[in-house]
């Protein structure tokens, strides 16, 4: 087997545990969510976004970045194969997590009144602030323990973590709503941070031990500051984004209704979980790799392109279905009054294209440790979203939102592309290239055959079962697999060259 070929499978495996995992969770989130729209409507889970909202800001502040930065600290000790090293990071992570926990959620708590009336709009919302900061402190506990799973590559346990931590929390959630309906939400959104902080401490309980020789404070100094640096980007950059997204939130309910932002908040969240099996699969499997060679440029060139590759094709087919099955897709998760919905969403598919090998190429900076470059480039991209929605919103109204997104991806993906050329001398091979415009023509063009007839959503389905089974044959004759699944591969591409896919 070539080298090429065995890269392919290491990421077609990683992807696959993780992929799998994220389609589970989708499964699970999107039940939790319809329970969510049907007893509370619209105007809940509006509500219940900007409580994870705030609770998602208050926890980026306090994590300072250290899950990032830990799983690169962590995985480049690794790649070294430094036993002593491991344990450095290991501690210092620990420790700095604890700390940052502790204070995080206790500046929330002492906050509560204030953050209400600011965020919330209404003082009465003071006590479910101060509930929140619970999540806000096993928000960061568990960024921890993440980190400290992902730098250690152990993918099936992190695949297991989210499964199992997502099921709970559903479970536990829809329970609580069934029970106290609106009165329950702040325990709905809380049951999500507290079951990931138990699970993820049993999973980490099973790690392989540091050793036994001691760590000096000057070693853990050290670590620290490193850990500091690059997380002090990483904390402004995931501030900004969660500002972003809690400002957009604010502004939509301000200037359009809570109706509007429960139509919003339900394209986001599908937008948010459907293709999250690829991008999941980047963050647990790839960013490690990539860290790990990010010094070889020739390496790492090689593997972004793989990983773009890999990841396109994986989600193409769902891109395409997800542009004809929008208003079933819907309907079903939420209910008929979320019809406006639809149009946001097939505008977010379309970014959605885009994302993809935005992503790839995000993981360059965080690999070489770049912070201030990742910075400046989340919040630039993010100045162009929230400023065309609070900009246009009064006059485009909720549509808006959608072409928003698709705009910030649009300017996003030549930005890091140049900033890639310039580090390791990156540039897109031609299969990567070619397959990302069909990918993002064909989508384009089943959004239009939907409008003009009503056999759109056919022709959009039946486009995408051909693309699925152009990208299985792709797939298992790049990662040269065998047994049935190379089979069925084999096959797909015999029926795909019958009909001139591609």
């Amino acid at each position: 087997m070539t080298e090429a070929k065995a890269s392919y499978r290491r990421i077609l495996k990683g992807t696959s545990i993780i992929g799998g995992a994220s389609f589970i969770n989708i499964a699970i989130g999107l039940l939790r969510t319809k329970v969510l729209a049907v007893l509370l409507g619209p105007a809940g889970v509006g509500l219940a976004s900007l409580y994870t909202g705030l609770m998602g800001t208050a926890s980026t502040v306090a994590t300072m970045g250290l899950g990032v930065v830990g799983t690169r600290q962590i995985a480049e000790a690794c790649s070294k194969e430094d036993a002593h090293a491991i344990k450095v990071a290991r501690r210092a992570l620990f420790w700095g997590t604890m700390v940052l926990a502790c204070a995080g959620g206790l500046v929330v708590w002492s906050l509560r009144s204030v953050l209400a009336v600011h965020a919330l709009g209404n003082a009465s919302y003071s006590g479910a602030v101060g509930w929140l900061s619970i999540g806000v402190a096993l928000s960061v506990a568990g960024a921890s323990q993440s980190a400290l799973i992902q730098g250690m590559r152990r993918i099936g346990d992190i695949a297991r973590l989210n499964v199992f931590g997502s099921a709970i929390s559903t479970a536990l959630g829809i329970g609580l709503l069934w029970r106290w309906g609106k009165a329950g939400l702040v325990a709905y959104i809380l049951v999500g941070p507290l079951a990931s902080f138990v699970l993820g401490h049993l999973y980490v309980s099973r790690l392989p031990k540091a050793g036994t020789e001691s760590v000096t404070l000057h070693e853990l100094t050290r670590e620290w500051k490193m850990l500091l640096r690059l997380g002090l980007a990483m904390v402004a950059a995931g501030l900004v984004q969660q500002f972003a997204q809690l400002w957009i939130r604010i502004d939509v309910a301000r200037v359009l209704g809570a109706q509007s932002l429960g139509q919003y908040q339900a394209a986001w969240t599908i937008s948010m979980q459907y293709v999250s099996f690829v991008l999941m699969a980047m963050g647990t499997d790839y960013y490690p790799r990539l860290t790990g060679v990010i010094h070889n440029h020739k390496a790492a060139r090689n593997l972004v392109n793989e990983q773009t590759e890999i990841a396109t094709l994986l989600s193409a087919p769902v891109f395409i279905a997800m542009m004809a099955v929008a208003p079933w897709v819907i309907h079903l998760l939420y209910a008929a009054s979320f019809t406006p919905a639809i149009g946001i969403l097939r505008w977010q598919v379309l970014g959605d294209v885009l994302k993809v090998p935005v992503w790839t190429l995000g993981f360059l900076i965080l690999a070489a440790g770049d912070g201030k470059t990742f910075f400046l480039t989340e919040t630039t991209a993010l100045l162009v979203l929230t400023g065309l929605i609070t900009g246009l919103a009064p006059i485009m109204g909720l549509p808006i939102t959608g072409i928003a997104y698709l705009a910030m991806y649009a300017f996003y993906l030549p930005l890091v592309y140049w900033l890639a050329r310039r580090r390791i001398g990156f540039h897109w091979s031609r299969s990567v290239l070619i397959l990302s415009i069909v990918t993002f023509a064909i989508c384009i063009a089943v959004d239009i055959i939907t409008a003009l007839t009503h056999w759109g959503m056919l022709v959009g389905c039946v486009t995408a079962v051909a693309v699925a089974a152009y990208s299985l044959g792709r797939i298992t004759l790049m990662s040269d697999m065998g047994g049935p699944v190379g089979h069925l591969g084999a096959k797909a591409r015999q029926l795909t060259a019958l009909f001139g896919i591609f």
